[in-house]
């Protein structure tokens, strides 16, 4: 279960930062797609370990 929690943060944030990202440019887009990613998969393993652990 923190698998998926924490992954499915990880592809919300992720497209978030794509999404903000791709009004720039290419670039942009993916390197703030990968650094929001991670932040959403740290987050979410933060989250269950807080909350459902």
């Amino acid at each position: 279960m923190r698998n998926i929690i924490g992954w499915l943060g990880a592809t919300i944030l992720s497209a978030a930062g794509w999404w903000l990202g791709a009004h720039v440019g290419l670039l942009t887009a993916v390197i703030l797609s990968s650094i929001a990613g991670g932040a959403g998969l740290y987050y979410g393993f933060r989250w269950f370990d807080q909350n459902l652990k």
